[in-house]
């Protein structure tokens, strides 16, 4: 299974690159993020005729998540489903090849101690419950997207400029960390050890052309699946080129047991 994982930052803006990533690289599942459309505006039959099927949460303008898989997806489940009542489109599961998928894209926080910061902290929470009650960490599953967290300080370009920020508070990580600490593994890390490799940059002050970046998009896998992971890769030419996306693509090929 070939796992792909974008921050497309608006799936229309995007469609011709998503189309040309899905070609290129054949993932047989792929997780998307920010997609900033509507689930009845989601391009489906494009994405049908491209070989795939797709779960959507999607949200005007902002947010939005969604799961495209070759295989047709199983238990499908859009949201937390905590009776929680949120806006936001933000997480979206599914079962594809006997793998429990969720594709993720975590709060911002905008500024440390303002009312963002503390919804991110606070859907953390419900991402840790979640996982806690609805997934088994024995089981074969991935956490999939953009977490807007950068684990360590080889994920970042600079730890002393962006040590208070939002993306890499010592706070912030903590939160990732409890995540992690239920039973997944950084497939990325499993495969590169060294620092420098972002899958974020600014558009702004030639972030990218000057490596100004940071990692906070991931493809996290429970033990199981972990040790069955072959490759896993940074797509950063995805990120040059006319009109790209703020996020490079990340991709994890896992060679699952039989049976």
């Amino acid at each position: 299974m070939k796992l792909a994982s974008w921050n497309v930052n608006s799936v229309r803006m995007r469609l011709e690159r998503l189309l040309a990533f899905l070609e290129r690289h054949r993932p047989d599942v792929v997780c998307l993020q920010e997609l900033k459309v509507e689930t009845a505006g989601f391009p489906a039959d494009v994405i049908r005729a491209a070989g795939y099927h797709a779960v959507v949460h999607g949200q005007k303008t902002y947010n939005g998540v969604a799961i495209l898989s070759r295989e047709e997806p199983q238990d499908k489940l859009i949201g937390f489903d905590d009776g929680e009542d949120d806006p936001q489109a933000r997480l979206v599961a599914a079962t594809v090849g006997g793998v429990r998928i969720l594709s993720a894209y975590a709060p911002n926080g905008s500024e440390v101690g303002s009312e963002k910061w503390a919804y991110k902290i606070a859907w953390y929470a419900r991402l840790a419950r979640y996982l806690r009650e609805r997934l088994d960490p024995g089981q074969p599953a991935a956490l999939s997207g953009d977490l807007n967290v950068a684990p360590e300080e080889r994920d970042v370009h600079d730890p002393a400029t962006w040590a208070e920020t939002v993306l890499f508070h010592p706070q912030a990580r903590a939160l990732l960390a409890s995540i992690a600490d239920w039973g997944l593994v950084d497939t990325f890390r499993l495969h590169d050890t060294s620092g420098g490799k972002f899958t974020w940059w600014d558009y702004r002050m030639g972030a990218f052309h000057r490596n100004w970046g940071v990692r906070i998009d991931f493809i996290l896998a429970t033990n199981v699946l972990a040790r069955q992971c072959v490759s896993a890769t940074i797509d950063r030419d995805e990120r040059k080129g006319t009109q790209p996306s703020d996020h490079a693509p990340i991709l994890s090929t896992f060679e699952l047991a039989s049976g």
